[in-house]
């Protein structure tokens, strides 16, 4: 899986790409936010209030409880406002 991140989740966590393989224990965008979430600080801060996240699966808008599968690609981002 390729996971992308932007704005403040990839300041947080200090990465702006990366490839994964998911564990057994990931089903869900829930599951791999958790998941994310036990790698460390940044990650930890950058994950722990889903309600200020938004996520895309393949370029399409996700909630967190859609499944996820390898191959996707996931990306988190910050949600953004027009003017």
């Amino acid at each position: 899986m390729k996971i992308l991140y932007f704005a403040s989740l990839k300041a947080k966590t200090g990465v702006g790409a990366e490839d994964v393989t998911l564990p057994a224990s990931v089903a869900t965008l829930a599951d791999l936010a958790a998941w994310l979430k036990s790698r460390g600080d940044g990650f930890a801060e950058a994950f722990a209030d889903l309600r200020t996240v938004r996520a895309a699966i393949n370029q399409e808008h996700a909630e967190f409880d859609v499944p996820v599968k390898d191959g996707d690609e996931v990306a988190f981002f910050p949600p953004v406002t027009g003017g």
